[in-house]
């Protein structure tokens, strides 16, 4: 009997076949559902629950004295203030570096003259599907009135670079995909920092 990838460390796992989900709960910026998952070589299915969610955006706003934006807000699931740079959901059908560009313009005012996608994660691929996009805008300035939302009152900041990477490292920075954006600035900021020409 061959063996399975439970006692085959060395064996990739196999891929379940995934049916068709049903709906727990629907709110304004997610859905629960159960989704049942088939595996094909034990012959089991089992229902597994999985959050179904937008895309997201973070924005790596690099300004020309090499300074990255941060914005600080309150966050309702930590129940407190969190340093992040900025981001939000992007609307059906948007470009992701569209979005992060309107997310910039809209939370900080700052603009900039290149924008482009540095990278793309998974928040959490044990039971989300989203990807969280991460766009890195270079030679931003300060240009734009702010657009907040409603509920939105945000404090922001421009940081020298090498000050936002003591303030990850310290603690200061908690937010997991603002530190996978960091993590792709990185090497960018370190072959690449120039001043911007006016």
């Amino acid at each position: 009997m061959p063996p399975d990838s439970k006692s085959n460390p060395d064996s990739a796992p196999t891929s379940w076949a995934r049916g068709e989900p049903a709906m727990i709960a629907q709110t304004r910026i997610l859905s629960l559902q159960t989704v049942p998952f088939h595996h094909p070589g034990r012959g089991t299915t089992k229902d597994f629950v999985v959050v179904a969610a937008p895309d997201w955006v973070n924005v790596l706003a690099h300004t020309c004295d090499d300074r990255l934006v941060l914005v600080n807000q309150f966050r309702y699931g930590i129940n407190a203030t969190s340093w992040e740079i900025p981001g939000g959901v992007i609307e059906s059908g948007e470009d992701p570096v569209l979005a992060g560009v309107r997310e910039l313009a809209e939370e900080t005012g700052y603009t900039g003259s290149r924008a482009r996608l540095l990278a793309s994660v998974h928040p959490n691929p044990a039971f989300m599907a989203n990807r969280c996009h991460i766009v890195l805008v270079e030679e931003c300035r300060l240009t734009e009135p702010l657009a907040w939302d409603a509920d939105e009152e945000i404090e922001v900041a421009a940081l020298p670079v090498a000050e936002v990477y003591a303030r990850a490292r310290a603690g200061g920075i908690t937010h997991s995909l603002v530190l996978d954006a960091l993590f792709f600035f990185e090497p960018c900021w370190r072959t690449g920092r120039r001043v911007c020409n006016d």
